[in-house]
């Protein structure tokens, strides 16, 4: 998404929780002639979210639109989990969110947007993983309460819900459950440049009336397209 939004023209700025993360992508846009500025924080600290808001506005020149793409899975079952980790999933996957967007509306002018990246394990229960699942579901329900809020001002918040992608995570889970790859539609995980395009056009002015909506980018898996 970073190196696909500065290739439009976009001065981006690439938040990690490692630093050598956040100037490896910028790193990589620097390359094509992009502009990126790095930012560190953990989002799990909500004094760091407020800072790096606040820096990513200073260096930016000013916010026009904020992609939070950012989640962690303790990945167990009902039985299993503990206070401790369901907390932890829900201060990383919602709790988050919510302060971003709660610091970034307070700097975005008029035709800002904001997208979340779910996934769709908001939509269904097959992971076994409710932690995780809730959260993401809390996303959506989030963007939801996001764009309301950020109507009065001129601001959108959508989501994005992807399915099966190969990501180090999604190569994870698809290890751990054999029958995955018998579900993936078309034959594969899809890529994250899918999930950035589809950013892409929510945090665009062209989705100037698109507004408190999921969108699905899973090959049709959420509505029953399986390959078996």
């Amino acid at each position: 998404m970073s190196v696909l939004f500065a290739r439009e023209g976009a001065l981006v700025g690439c938040l990690d929780l490692v630093s050598e993360a956040a100037d490896e992508t910028c790193r990589i846009i620097a390359a094509e002639d992009g502009r990126a500025v790095p930012l560190v924080a953990d989002v799990a600290d909500p004094a760091a979210i407020a800072r790096a808001v606040a820096e990513a506005t200073e260096k930016l020149g000013g916010l026009d639109g904020m992609v939070l793409n950012v989640g962690i899975s303790c990945r167990k079952r009902l039985d299993d989990l503990t206070p401790e980790d369901w907390d932890r999933d829900y201060a990383i996957n919602v709790r988050s969110h919510m302060i971003f967007a709660q610091r970034a509306m307070r700097v975005m002018s008029p035709g800002g947007s904001i997208v979340l990246i779910s996934s769709l394990a908001s939509q269904r229960a097959t992971s076994r993983n409710p932690a995780y699942e809730s959260s993401k579901a809390a996303q959506v329900a989030l963007a939801r309460s996001i764009a309301r809020a950020g109507e009065p001002q001129g601001i959108r918040c959508n989501s994005i819900a992807p399915g099966l992608m190969d990501t180090p995570m999604g190569r994870d889970a698809s290890r751990a459950r054999a029958d995955r790859a018998a579900q993936v539609p078309f034959g594969r995980q899809g890529t994250g440049w899918e999930v950035a395009y589809a950013a892409l056009f929510l945090i665009s002015n062209e989705a100037s009336y698109v507004n408190g909506h999921c969108l699905l980018v899973d090959g049709g898996l959420g509505v029953g397209i399986t390959r078996n």
